[in-house]
């Protein structure tokens, strides 16, 4: 970090990472978009990586500050054994992880935490195992809060944008719509999935992004969509990440049992 050679960073990314199986299954065609990503999408290679994943919650921001190798956390449960096998051990990025503390206290969050323990979680080494499967480049966490609202992580988005110019690459990890109760193995596509998904892909590409943060009051069928915000909480850092009058591209888009949207979007800021 801070090294001559950071090439800045110009576009901030979210993934709806859907289920685990992800990690194992070639008929999902997100995971073919993932491994595609670095010869398609961006193919520039960043100094480090920072995630927003839906899959670490905690009352107040929290980093993972690893010095070493990341553990791969299995937060999942009775997948297939072969899941538990996989290993993506990217380096910790300390530095890193100071950073976003530095610039998240400086932005008026007072309490930022650091944990020297925790590896990463299926949010972001399934995603990241397809996207740079060399495991080379340094990664590190950062929490959402789910007590807190969409604005709360579009203003830590905003805090973190500093760090593209330090050729960082921010992804927040999570999913378009996040009912797990209402999955299925049917085919066709749940009406209200269909409606959320729509409303959000028309209020991105259209810069509605003050829409977007109050996705639970603007957006049809938010509840059933989300009946917890943990998955679109990373949606709003990457948002907030991308700086002012942002242009947001949907870059992938496609479903799995009945109401898993895994649309993915790109935020390419405006250069001044």
């Amino acid at each position: 970090m801070g090294s001559q050679m950071a090439v800045p960073v110009n576009e901030t990314f979210f993934i709806s990472h859907g289920s685990p199986m992800l990690s194992i299954d070639d008929s999902l065609p997100a995971r073919h978009f993932l491994k595609c990503f670095n010869q398609k999408v961006f193919t520039q290679k960043p100094n480090s990586i920072l995630v927003i994943s839906g899959h670490w919650e905690t009352s107040e921001p929290t980093v993972n500050c690893i010095t070493g190798l990341n553990d791969t956390i299995y937060d999942f449960y009775g997948f297939p054994e072969q899941m538990y096998q996989l290993k993506y051990q990217a380096p910790g990025a300390p530095k890193l992880a100071k950073m976003v503390k530095e610039l998240l206290k400086s932005s008026g969050f007072n309490r930022v935490h650091e944990d020297n323990n925790r590896g990463l979680d299926h949010g972001a080494w399934v995603p990241l195992m397809l996207m740079y499967p060399g495991a080379d480049i340094p990664v590190c966490q950062l929490s959402v809060q789910t007590k807190k609202d969409g604005t709360h992580h579009f203003n830590i988005g905003k805090a973190l944008a500093p760090l593209k110019e330090e050729g960082v690459l921010i992804v927040g990890s999570g999913s378009a719509t996040h009912n797990l109760r209402a999955l299925r193995d049917t085919a066709g596509v749940a009406s209200w999935a269909m409606d959320f998904d729509n409303w959000l892909k028309e209020s991105l590409v259209n810069g509605r992004y003050e829409d977007v943060n109050n996705y639970m009051t603007k957006a049809p069928c938010a509840k059933i969509a989300h009946p917890w915000p943990d998955h679109l909480y990373p949606l709003h850092v990457a948002m907030g990440a991308a700086g002012e009058n942002a242009k947001a591209e949907l870059i992938h888009h496609s479903w799995s049992n009945h109401a898993l949207s895994y649309a993915s979007y790109k935020f390419e800021s405006q250069l001044k």
